[in-house]
């Protein structure tokens, strides 16, 4: 379904929300919002499954409609491998099981702060910590490290403070059919609940959580996405 929530002038800009009129449309609007976002998934799936064992444990973190839960499915094809996705949308994880009917997958309702992390050898972090509070994502990030196995990996993708790609992002945007009034309330109703770093601030807090390997594999204007070994 097409994306049109902001198409139309609000009297009044309610804070962004993964509800169900997100839901409805969120293929269509994370793919025209996310430059290069299905290659980043797909290459994703390939760095968590390159090394899985066979009875691996991954946790898909912010999982909302479960699209690197299914690429990493799709590429591992060991029966016995475990996913944990976990959202905090009630109407996300709905659809999420209706989307992905393989009993290798565990979709779990939570907020991610809470779900306790064991023996990972993958995790996945898309576009999550841009919305958790600023003084919770070293303790999120310490969270998942403690409970990572040796050699682990963990992706975090995320929309990076890059002033100079500002103006190209909404050009993009505009390519894709966005209008300047769509773009201005999104723009408004993620203000509040979107708070992005700078490349600097990740970086420094991965090696602050203990991070031996810290590499950017993906970046495509302001948006990037991190290898992380422990």
């Amino acid at each position: 379904m097409r994306d049109q929530i902001y198409k139309d002038r609000h009297t009044k800009i309610a804070d962004f929300a993964f509800d169900q009129s997100v839901v409805d449309v969120f293929p269509d609007m994370i793919g025209r919002s996310i430059p290069g976002y299905e290659t980043l998934i797909s290459i994703s799936g390939l760095l968590v499954t390159k090394d899985l064992a066979a009875d691996g444990r991954v946790y898909d973190l912010g999982c909302s409609l479960g699209a690197s839960t299914q690429v990493i499915l799709d590429q591992c094809p060991h029966k016995d491998i475990k996913i944990i996705a976990v959202d905090n949308s009630k109407e996300m994880i709905n659809q999420a099981k209706k989307n992905i009917k393989d009993p290798r997958v565990n979709f779990v309702l939570e907020d991610v702060l809470n779900v306790p992390i064991r023996s990972a050898n993958a995790v996945v972090c898309n576009f999550i910590l841009q919305f958790l509070a600023k003084d919770q994502r070293v303790i999120f990030l310490e969270k998942i490290f403690l409970g990572m196995e040796s050699g682990a990996t963990l992706i975090v993708s995320e929309k990076i403070d890059s002033p100079e790609y500002i103006s190209t992002h909404e050009d993009w945007k505009k390519v894709n059919g966005y209008s300047d009034l769509e773009i201005e309330q999104k723009r408004s109703a993620l203000e509040k609940v979107m708070l992005i770093d700078s490349e600097s601030d990740h970086l420094q807090r991965f090696k602050s959580v203990g991070f031996k390997e810290i590499a950017q594999w993906y970046r495509c204007l302001n948006w990037a996405s991190y290898l992380l070994r422990k």
